[in-house]
């Protein structure tokens, strides 16, 4: 099933369901809903919801997100791939990727008001990858983001294992942790890197929604 499209009957959603992601016809119109949706503070431990969770849900955090942006795209004719960013002493990243005119843009969520949306400019998905690197950051000022990851087509999976899955999906967090990781840098600059001023850390700590459980969350 790794061709262009996909129908409701094939993703085994509510027709509800896939009328809702049919109607997000463009990256744009799928990072304005991700990003409506409440972040998901996991108050009882780790989750990762499927598509069909998050919708009924209305929770998410990055690769449940992602998968939701994924599926929006597929339905509406894009290929559906995510792309992986490691961090370090950090939590790692999950975004969709879209391409326009022959350059990469991506639809991410997050808490921040930093690691988010990226519009269709960038020849590489290295270009891509580091178009967050500096403020992708921990409490103690560190630049963490140190890999990214080669493309990760979601309709080359079973939809029961990410789009109506009831559990949650670790079939899928596995598989993108075990495909190539590039490195951006050598250990050498990483040993190098200046940490943020205390100025830029007051920008990342600006949340679109407040944690009711008082625990980090992206």
């Amino acid at each position: 099933m790794n061709r262009i499209g996909v129908t409701r009957e094939e993703l085994g959603l509510t027709r509800a369901e896939y009328a809702q992601l049919k109607s997000l016809s463009s990256p744009w119109k799928i990072q304005d809903f991700i990003s409506r949706i409440p972040t998901n503070f996991e108050p009882d431990g780790d989750t990762y919801l499927s598509v069909q969770q998050v919708l009924r849900q209305r929770r998410a955090h990055c690769i449940e997100a992602a998968m939701v942006a994924a599926t929006a795209l597929w339905i509406n004719g894009e290929a559906p791939i995510m792309m992986d960013i490691r961090a370090i002493r950090d939590d790692d990243h999950v975004i969709t990727l879209y391409r326009r005119d022959g350059c990469w843009g991506a639809i991410s969520k997050t808490n921040n008001c930093t690691l988010r949306f990226r519009d269709p400019v960038y020849r590489t998905l290295r270009e891509l990858a580091l178009s967050y690197f500096h403020e992708y950051s921990n409490d103690d000022r560190e630049k963490t983001m140190r890999e990214y990851s080669r493309t990760f087509d979601l309709s080359r999976i079973d939809p029961e294992l990410w789009v109506t899955n009831k559990g949650d999906c670790y079939d899928i967090v596995e598989m993108l942790d075990e495909i190539r990781h590039y490195k951006l840098f050598s250990p050498v600059q990483a040993r190098k890197l200046r940490r943020l001023e205390r100025v830029e850390m007051r920008a990342r700590m600006v949340k679109q929604f407040v944690n009711p459980y008082n625990r980090g969350s992206g």
